[in-house]
């Protein structure tokens, strides 16, 4: 089994909040991919963060741009579409929960485990398997 890292994971990384180790026991060793959703996720942020908290984000994403992608493809889509009309018929707003979905899409697609702090964002997409962390009070 693979795991696809929600973008929140890799923000705690480039915090400090978890370790390299720490992914590696909450995913049991197993392969991890990214998403290029998470890639513009943390770009963006990069990009209207302060001049010195900018090259920090953008050195943080250039460690991560060389795991293994996830594309996005026709069946990507077809499976977004699906999650977004049942997120809908739950009565969730799915423009709300745009890339979270391109995001649990991948993961569906590809037969991974969708790791994340914020498994609310994700709740009743079918069939979707989620495996969820918290980080320690400060």
């Amino acid at each position: 089994m693979a795991h696809l890292l929600d973008t929140c994971v890799w923000i705690d990384v480039e915090r400090g909040a978890l370790a390299p180790g720490d992914i590696a026991a909450l995913t049991h060793g197993e392969n991890i991919f990214l998403s290029p959703v998470t890639l513009a996720e943390l770009r963006f942020g990069a990009e209207i963060a302060p001049p010195a908290l900018r090259q920090q984000r953008l050195a943080a994403i250039a460690r991560i741009e060389g795991k293994p992608l996830l594309v996005v493809d026709r069946a990507t889509g077809m499976i977004f579409g699906a999650l977004a009309a049942a997120m809908h018929s739950g009565g969730r707003k799915p423009r709300k929960r745009v890339q979270d979905l391109w995001l649990a899409s991948q993961a569906l697609q590809h037969g991974c485990t969708l790791l994340t702090r914020n498994p609310e964002d994700f709740a009743g997409l079918p069939g979707l398997r989620l495996a969820d962390y918290s980080l320690p009070a400060r």
